[in-house]
C-alpha cells in the first residue's frame, strides 16, 4: 500500500472516530423529547410524555411514561396503544391518567388505569375532536376544548360550485402563523363525569359565539380551568373579530358558572394581555398571567389574583420587575409558584399572596421548563445549551436539585461537549451584555476556527439556556464553529426597560450591539477574524439581512431564514398587526414613523451586500411571509452577489419535520463549510 493511501486511510478513520463522537443532525432526531411531568395526587408518581422521532420515516411517536418519585426506572403506560398519546394528566383519585389520542379517529380523551395499562377507555366523544381537557377535583365533571363549524365555506355559499377552491375574506385575520381560517372557531365546553360511565355529551359553553377558546393558534389547556368543585370553569378569550382582533392583544379571563349559565369578565379593565387561569385549591380565587400594556405582546407578564367573597384583583408581582409564566397554586393557597428569567437564565420562584415577598427557588446556568409539586418537592424539565430536556427533583426549601430521569444517556453520553463560556461586554450605552462564547469539542486555544454571530429572534427573546432542535449551538460547535452569540438590547431577563429598548429601534441599538459583540470576539486569539460568519431566523434574519447592508467585508458568509427583508411589504402582508404597530410604532404611510421605515429596512441597503448569502423560507409562514424571502435571494442573484434559496413548500416560520429538519442543517453547513472552511 502506499503511504499516502495509507495516510488517507489513517485520516479518515480518525475522522470517522471523531464524528461518532460528536452531535450529528441525524443523532439529533434521534434524541428523545421529554414533556413537562405531572405528579400523582398522592405523590407517589410522575406522569410525562417521550417523543421518539424515526427520521428515516419521517415520522414520530409519543408515548406517556409513569415513574415512581422515589426513582427507578420508568414504564411505558401506553405502549400497546398504536397511536400517539399526549396530555397526561392524573384523574384527582389517582386510579387513572386522562390522555388525548388518536386512538378512535379524531383526538379524543381517553382513561388508562395506571395498575392495568391494558384497562383504557373512552371518555369523550366529540365530533371534531378534543384539543385539551381538565378533571375537576370532585370528579363530577371535565372540560375540554374542541372546534365548532360556524361559517359557511365557498361551496357551501354556491352549491353549485363544489370544485371552487377559491376563498372569500372581507376582513382581517383569515390567516395567522401557519394556518387559513378553516370556518370553524375553538369553544370550551363541560361534561359530566361519571366513573361507572363516563362518556356523556360535552356542552359547549360559548354556543354560537365566533372566538377562539383558547387562544388560536397556539393556545392550549393552560388558558382554561375548571374550579375544584365542578361548578365554574375559567377561560382565556379575545372577543374580538376581524381588524380589532388583528390590532389588539386584549384578550381577558372569563368566568363561567355551570348553575347559572351566565359569565363575568373578571379583567375587563386591563386592555393587555390576560391568559391562563388557574383556580386555588379551595376555588374562592383564580390567578392569571397578565401585561397591561395593549398591543404589546412582551410586556412584564405579571401575577393577577382575583378573590370571589370581596371581588377584588391583586397584583402580587406589582414591586418586581420580573416576568412570569406557568404559575401553580401552593397547597394551601398562601403563596404562588412560578417560572421567571433572570441573566439568560429560567428558574423556579414563588411569591407570598399577602406580602408579595419573592423568593428564587433554584439558580444555575440552566433552563427550568414545565413542572410540577408535590409536598415540598417539585419536578422539572431542565435544559442547557448542551443537553435536551430531562426531568429533575428539586428541593423547594433549599433550592438544591439533580437529576431524576436519565435519558438520551445512549447518545449524549458518548458525545465529546462544547464549552459555555459567559462573559459580559460593555455596550455603546454603558451598559453591560450577556453574551455566550461556546467553543468546540477538544477546543485547542492555539488555534484559530472560523467564527458564528447568532443574531437572535423574536425579538423579545432572550438567548437563554434552551436546547434547540434547529438552531443548535452543540451542534454548530461540534463541526469546529465558535459561536458568539450576544443577549443585545431588547430581550427579556435583563429588566423590562433592557427589553422594551429595541420597539421602534429594530435597526438601532441592537445592530450597534451585535457589531461590539462581534468585534470583541475578533480581538480573541483563537478567533480567525478572516472567518466570520452570520447567521439567524426571524428578526434574527432581518438582522443578518440589515448587517450584510453594512457589512464592509467584515462576514464572509450569511444566512438568514425567514427573516424580514423588506419593512414595507412585510407590514401589509403579516397578520398580527399589533406586533407591527407596536414593534415599528405604526404603518410604514404613517409619516410620523416614515423615518424610521427607510432607516431599518434592510432592503434599501441590499445594493451593499458584499458577501455569500443563503436564504432559507416556508411557504407556510404568515408571520413573515415567503416573499420576504424571495425578494432577497431574487435581489442578491440580480446585484451578482453569490446566494443559495432553501425553500420549503410545507413548512412555516419553524421547520418541524424530521427530513427538512436534517435537509435544513445539512444545507446550513454546506453553505458554511463552502465559504468558512
Amino acid at each position: 500500500m502506499k503511504k499516502t493511501t495509507l495516510l488517507l486511510t489513517l485520516l479518515f478513520a480518525v475522522f470517522s472516530l471523531s464524528a461518532q463522537n460528536r452531535l450529528t443532525p441525524e443523532l439529533l432526531w434521534e434524541l428523545d423529547r421529554i414533556g413537562s411531568p405531572t405528579a400523582s395526587p398522592d405523590g407517589k408518581y410522575i406522569a410525562f410524555t417521550i417523543t421518539d422521532y424515526d427520521w428515516k420515516k419521517n415520522s414520530g411517536k409519543t408515548n406517556i411514561y409513569i415513574m415512581s418519585t422515589k426513582g427507578g426506572e420508568p414504564t411505558n403506560l401506553t405502549a400497546n396503544i398504536g397511536s400517539s398519546c399526549w396530555h397526561p394528566e392524573w384523574r384527582p383519585d389517582g386510579e387513572y391518567i386522562g390522555f388525548i389520542s388518536t386512538n378512535a379517529g379524531a383526538p379524543q380523551m381517553f382513561e388508562i388505569k395506571v395498575e392495568n395499562p391494558d384497562d383504557f377507555r373512552q371518555v369523550t366523544n366529540y365530533e371534531e375532536g378534543v384539543t385539551g381537557f381538565h378533571y375537576a377535583a370532585q370528579m363530577n365533571r371535565i372540560v375540554f376544548s374542541g372546534n365548532v363549524k360556524l361559517d359557511e365555506t365557498t361551496s357551501e355559499k354556491y352549491p353549485d360550485l363544489p370544485m371552487a377552491s377559491g376563498r372569500v375574506y372581507d376582513n382581517l385575520m383569515y390567516r395567522h402563523w401557519d394556518e387559513w381560517t378553516d370556518h370553524k372557531y375553538s369553544h370550551i365546553f363541560f361534561q359530566e363525569y361519571n366513573d361507572d360511565n363516563p362518556m356523556s355529551p360535552g356542552i359547549d359553553i360559548m354556543m354560537g359565539q365566533k372566538y377562539d377558546a383558547p387562544l388560536s393558534p397556539f393556545g392550549g389547556s393552560e388558558e382554561f380551568a375548571i374550579s375544584p368543585d365542578g361548578n365554574k370553569i375559567a377561560y382565556t378569550c379575545k372577543k374580538l373579530t376581524g381588524k380589532e382582533y388583528a390590532k389588539s392583544t386584549n384578550s381577558d379571563i372569563y368566568i363561567y358558572d355551570i348553575g347559572a349559565g351566565g359569565e363575568q369578565n373578571i379583567s375587563l379593565e386591563n386592555i393587555g394581555y390576560d391568559k391562563t387561569p388557574v383556580f386555588s385549591p379551595d376555588g374562592n380565587r383564580v390567578a392569571w398571567s397578565s401585561m397591561a400594556t395593549p398591543g404589546y405582546e412582551s410586556d412584564k407578564n405579571t401575577i393577577r389574583v382575583y378573590d370571589f367573597s370581596n371581588l377584588m384583583i391583586t397584583d402580587v408581582l406589582a414591586k418586581h420587575d420580573i416576568s412570569a409564566d406557568h404559575v401553580v397554586w401552593s397547597e394551601k393557597g398562601n403563596e404562588l409558584y412560578f417560572r421567571a428569567g433572570i441573566n439568560a437564565t429560567y428558574h423556579l420562584w414563588s411569591v407570598e399572596i399577602d406580602n408579595g415577598k419573592l423568593n428564587q427557588i433554584t439558580n444555575g446556568q440552566c433552563n427550568f421548563g414545565g413542572y410540577t409539586i408535590t409536598g415540598k418537592t417539585a419536578f422539572a424539565q431542565r435544559s442547557t445549551m448542551q443537553e435536551p430536556n430531562t426531568i429533575y427533583e428539586i428541593n423547594l426549601k433549599k433550592g438544591d436539585y439533580e437529576q431524576f430521569l436519565e435519558w438520551n444517556q445512549d447518545i449524549l453520553g458518548k458525545l465529546e461537549k462544547s464549552t459555555v463560556r459567559k462573559h459580559w461586554i460593555k455596550t455603546s450605552t454603558g451598559e453591560k451584555m450577556l453574551t455566550w462564547l461556546i467553543l468546540p469539542p477538544n477546543f485547542d486555544s492555539t488555534k484559530t476556527y472560523p467564527t458564528l454571530l447568532y443574531c437572535q429572534g423574536g425579538p423579545q427573546s432572550a438567548i437563554s439556556q434552551y436546547y434547540s432542535f434547529r438552531w443548535n449551538f452543540e451542534l454548530m460547535a461540534a463541526n469546529d464553529y465558535i459561536i458568539v452569540a450576544p443577549n443585545r438590547h431588547g430581550v427579556p431577563t435583563f429588566g423590562q426597560d433592557y427589553n422594551h429598548q429595541i420597539s421602534g429601534d429594530w435597526g438601532g441599538q441592537a445592530m450597534k450591539d451585535y457589531v461590539k459583540a462581534i468585534s470583541w470576539a475578533s480581538k480573541l486569539k483563537y478567533v480567525d477574524e478572516e472567518r466570520l460568519g452570520c447567521v439567524g431566523a426571524s428578526y434574527g434574519g432581518y438582522s443578518v439581512y440589515w448587517l450584510a447592508g453594512h457589512n464592509s467585508k467584515r462576514f464572509k458568509a450569511f444566512i438568514a431564514h425567514c427573516g424580514l427583508y423588506n419593512l414595507n411589504s412585510w407590514y401589509a402582508t403579516t397578520e398580527e398587526m399589533f406586533f407591527a404597530d407596536y414593534d415599528l410604532k405604526g404603518a410604514p404611510w404613517n409619516g410620523k414613523v416614515r423615518g424610521a421605515y427607510e432607516a431599518f429596512n434592510p432592503a434599501n441597503f441590499v445594493k451593499n451586500w458584499d458577501a455569500p448569502i443563503l436564504v432559507i423560507h416556508g411557504e407556510k409562514d404568515f408571520r413573515v411571509p415567503v416573499g420576504e424571502g424571495i425578494q432577497a435571494f431574487n435581489s442578491a442573484q440580480l446585484l451578482g452577489v453569490e446566494s443559495r434559496f432553501l425553500y420549503f413548500p410545507d413548512e412555516g416560520h419553524w421547520v418541524l419535520s424530521p427530513q427538512n429538519g436534517i435537509l435544513w442543517h445539512r444545507e446550513f453547513f454546506r453553505w458554511l463549510d463552502d465559504h468558512l472552511k
